[in-house]
């Protein structure tokens, strides 16, 4: 197939159409800090040229409802954006094995994290400031241009996973310890927090936003590095992940069973109702 599409003649297209996917992993103190935020930046490049930025991982914006609520675009938005924030709160406290409330991974502990909402508020910076237009399922494709909030667990491979199989171009994938995660459809490119880790993984991630941290570079500048390597890799160009043919896949499975506990548990809450 790859030989195949090779061959076709290359079609012109404008910003308007892309659909960009937006995640994070093996995030650290930075990356809430660099990476994120300068992603952010490019996100509102981009929505402003009329093109879409998909945000996922339901399970990162517990902590950081009432900043996401109050950029829904309808009341309906901000209110299904709560009941699906609510509900995986409910799920995440199902699965403890106390009543601690830890829900970040070892990984982000010894990367400087604390709690779920230090880690929520880092991840959303990733979209950017503009109004979310759209919540669209596991795998659907946006109808709506602008920022979208897609249903997903916090697992990378199956966040990805979602969000190509709904018409993602590319993903920016925001890191701060460093992983290797691709995919075997659309273009993954990775984005450190720190130059540490950029030099380290200099065969996994294309590009590092710890200049930010150095104070060599503004959160601007690098959002606007980031727009031209969404641009280069639209034209073809390869994310390292392409180059070295890392492809992960996963699609998550949650029992209707499960399903059914965790929405009757949201119906016995209604705290989640915030105003305006």
């Amino acid at each position: 197939m790859k030989g195949q599409i090779a061959a076709e003649p290359n079609d012109e297209g404008d910003v308007s159409e892309l659909i960009v996917a937006l995640e994070c992993g093996s995030s650290d103190a930075f990356s809430g800090l660099t990476a994120n935020p300068a992603v952010g930046e490019a996100a509102d490049i981009l929505v402003g040229a009329g093109g879409t930025v998909v945000l996922s991982e339901i399970t990162e914006m517990v902590g950081a409802e009432r900043v996401l609520w109050r950029r829904g675009k309808t009341d309906k938005i901000k209110q299904d954006l709560m009941s699906l924030i609510k509900e995986y709160e409910i799920e995440l406290s199902m699965t403890t094995q106390d009543d601690s409330g830890v829900f970040i991974s070892p990984g982000n502990i010894e990367g400087g994290l604390t709690t779920i909402e230090e880690k929520s508020l880092g991840c959303i910076y990733k979209a950017g400031t503009q109004p979310i237009v759209q919540i669209v399922k596991y795998g659907e494709r946006p109808t709506e241009k602008g920022v979208v909030i897609m249903d997903t667990p916090g697992f990378d491979i199956a966040s990805v996973t979602g969000k190509v199989a709904g018409g993602a171009h590319m993903v920016l994938f925001t890191t701060g310890k460093g992983t290797p995660t691709g995919s075997c459809i659309a273009p993954v490119l990775k984005i450190s927090s720190n130059n540490d880790t950029f030099k380290a993984l200099r065969e996994d991630i294309d590009l590092s936003a710890g200049d930010v941290l150095e104070g060599t570079k503004s959160l601007k500048q690098v959002g606007e590095e980031i727009v031209e390597l969404v641009m280069d890799t639209a034209n073809g160009q390869q994310a390292k992940a392409e180059y070295f043919n890392i492809q992960e896949f996963a699609i998550p499975n949650v029992s209707v069973v499960r399903k059914e506990v965790i929405h009757q548990k949201l119906a016995e809450q209604n705290d989640f109702r915030f105003q305006q």
